[in-house]
């Protein structure tokens, strides 16, 4: 695979053998991004488990203290006084059919988090095939279908992630951007990865923790010391 002079240049910095502690994993993270623009850096990590058994899936979400420095756009279905609180709170798009319809018409996706109040699940559950896909379909585990739409929104916008694994059981997810600096992306990392070791499922035996690889959009990967995580 060919990499630029760039990333080739960053790459060096970085001993692939080595696993890092967090705040020097951050500090090489930051100072590795190659980009001229603010990239996103992301948490991977693999854990021991079995994503094919019900018992072993880990999802959750969690606050971020200092989020993730990108605004998302939440889409939430709720009728009545529930609607208003959502519009209240800062949702981006709020509506019942009209929005399902649209979905569906138009192909529509500008948006990054759907939130929906239980009573329009029935609703929603029609765009299962067009929402689920994209990791879009709302669910109680990551707080997205809630009587409470005002405060999903709330926290949503204030920077909170969701986590799933995916069919390689591994995470995937954004902890905050180049700028924040080693500091607060190692406090967004430690609040991450203590939700995701608190989400140990019983049923999971060895080693939970098997890698842990923090990068930036454009920039190297670099190995974390999970050992230290647990």
């Amino acid at each position: 695979m060919f990499r630029g002079k760039k990333y080739t240049d960053s790459a060096k910095q970085i001993d692939k053998s080595t696993l890092y502690d967090t705040a020097d994993a951050m500090a090489l993270v930051v100072k590795t991004a190659p980009a001229k623009f603010d990239e996103t850096v992301e948490l991977h990590v693999k854990l021991g488990v079995d994503s094919r058994h019900a018992d072993q899936q880990v999802r959750g979400a969690i606050v971020l203290p200092h989020g993730t420095g990108k605004t998302q756009r939440v889409l939430v279905f709720a009728k009545g006084d529930k609607a208003e609180a959502a519009k209240a709170a800062g949702a981006d798009f709020v509506g019942e059919m009209d929005m399902v319809q649209k979905i569906q018409s138009e192909n529509w996706f500008d948006y990054d988090v759907v939130v929906a109040t239980p009573d329009m699940m029935g609703v929603v559950g029609r765009l299962g095939k067009v929402l689920g896909p994209k990791g879009l379909m709302p669910s109680p585990k990551a707080g997205t279908v809630t009587p409470d739409v005002a405060k999903a929104v709330t926290e949503i916008k204030a920077g909170k992630v969701e986590y799933r694994l995916d069919k390689t059981n591994i995470i995937h997810c954004p902890i905050g951007k180049v700028s924040f600096g080693a500091e607060k992306l190692t406090e967004n990392f430690n609040a991450l990865m203590g939700a995701i070791v608190k989400a140990k499922p019983a049923a999971a035996k060895g080693q939970y923790i098997k890698s842990c690889v923090v990068a930036s959009t454009m920039g190297p990967g670099v190995k974390v010391n999970g050992a230290k995580l647990v």
